[in-house]
């Protein structure tokens, strides 16, 4: 336990003094920095250099990094993979390292759930493909459905004289997973409305948020009542994704419950069955 308690410990000491580094070296001026060039810092926006990933040994043509890419683009993620990359393949290294360094090769109780958690971390981040493709289809299905109440209030609006810029504003209510890249949309729309759906096609990342995209600009350009027919087109398909969705968790809660009403079958047979079998068992050695 107390190898644990030195391992958050150092754990704690480690990120905090990361964001004391940070701190300090965001206050500093950007124009003239004298040791470290802090755009790199800059994560968010900025690409990792390309000399950082050759000492990590990573390639952006990679397989595993383009299907990487892909999965945290649909996750909502617009920074850079790389960042992604380089950090699960520090903490793959650091991680058995720390538990090294810390635990030793003990075998107490608070080492054992040291290691145990060491264990649980590295594969979390080894086999990170199975639970990041989870995450981007739960995300895509409540961008659906949010998708598809936004279509219905556009097309609520179709009779309106309102610009579309009005409409979409008045999507927002409808909005939970998508609402802070909408408002964000809504606010350089009339910087380059064509750039803004381009950004926001690109934040979004999924099928049906991307086809709902193309439809806007389609009604941005030009506003004609056979748009509106496509778009009710597309709400009819997004209503089908949505009703499958929840066939499909109905399917995945239904196999949970039989799961879980096998388990006192098993309890029964622990506490009244098994004990008849060891009696017999020993009545039949006795016998023979």
């Amino acid at each position: 336990m107390e190898s644990f308690i030195r391992l958050l410990i150092a754990a704690g000491e480690f990120l905090f003094g990361f964001l004391g580094v940070y701190m300090v070296l965001q206050s500093m001026p950007r124009r003239k920095p004298r040791w470290f060039h802090l755009d790199a810092l800059n994560w968010r926006t900025d690409e990792m250099p390309d000399k950082w990933l050759l000492l990590l040994r990573l390639s952006r043509e990679s397989e595993a990094f383009i299907e990487r890419a892909s999965l945290l683009a649909g996750c909502g993620v617009t920074a850079d993979a790389a960042w992604y990359s380089a950090a699960r393949r520090i903490l793959l290294f650091l991680l058995p390292a720390i538990a090294i360094l810390y635990g030793g090769l003990s075998i107490e109780r608070g080492a054992w759930l040291c290691y145990t958690f060491v264990l649980a971390g590295v594969a979390l981040l080894y086999w990170d493909l199975p639970w990041l493709r989870s995450f981007r289809r739960l995300r895509a299905q409540r961008i659906t459905k949010e998708v598809y109440f936004m279509s219905n209030q556009l097309l609520y609006l179709s009779e309106s004289a309102l610009h579309i810029h009005t409409k979409l504003t008045r999507c927002i209510p409808y909005t939970r997973t998508l609402r802070g890249d909408l408002e964000r949309l809504l606010a350089e729309w009339y910087h380059d409305a064509e750039q803004a759906l381009r950004r926001f096609k690109h934040r979004i990342g999924t099928d049906d948020g991307m086809s709902f995209v193309e439809t806007i600009d389609s009604l941005r350009l030009h506003e004609s009542p056979e748009y509106y027919r496509l778009l009710r087109e597309r709400i009819q398909d997004y209503k089908e994704k949505l009703e499958l969705a929840k066939e499909s968790r109905k399917e995945s809660t239904s196999y949970f419950l039989f799961i879980i009403a096998g388990i006192p079958i098993l309890y029964t047979f622990q506490i009244f069955i098994y004990p008849w079998v060891q009696e017999g068992r020993k009545l039949f050695e006795s016998l023979g």
